[in-house]
């Protein structure tokens, strides 16, 4: 009788594991999730997602004399100009999450105070 118990779990055991390792298999199709990468690599470009700091927002020569400034004093940090009528935007950085781009604005407040987070 014991025997039979033995023989009956390791019977059961196998084909628990057995089926474990066809479904571990499922999820491992690698073209499957390339093709997702591939997906939401292409949405990103398209819908920006993260955010950046604001340093000025208006008029042209003051917004270039910022850009300017911020460049001698935080050299590696991408910067943009950007004009939407009627006004001019200096923004900088390329945060991934909200948390980084609070980090980065304590150290860029001490050289321009009215710099604010905005979403991309």
């Amino acid at each position: 009788m014991k025997n039979i118990r033995t023989i009956f779990f390791l019977a059961v055991f196998t084909f628990i594991v057995g089926l474990q390792m066809n479904a571990q298999e499922a999820y491992n199709n690698t073209e499957a999730i390339k093709k997702l990468i591939e997906k939401k690599k292409e949405y990103n470009k398209t819908n920006k997602t993260g955010y950046l700091i604001q340093l000025y927002n208006g008029l042209e020569r003051t917004a270039k004399s910022t850009r300017y400034r911020f460049k001698i004093e935080f050299p590696g940090v991408s910067t943009e100009l950007e004009y939407k009528a009627p006004e001019w935007k200096v923004q900088v950085g390329n945060y991934k999450t909200r948390l980084e781009a609070d980090r980065a604005l304590n150290k860029i407040r001490e050289k321009f105070s009215g710099a604010i987070v905005i979403p991309m």
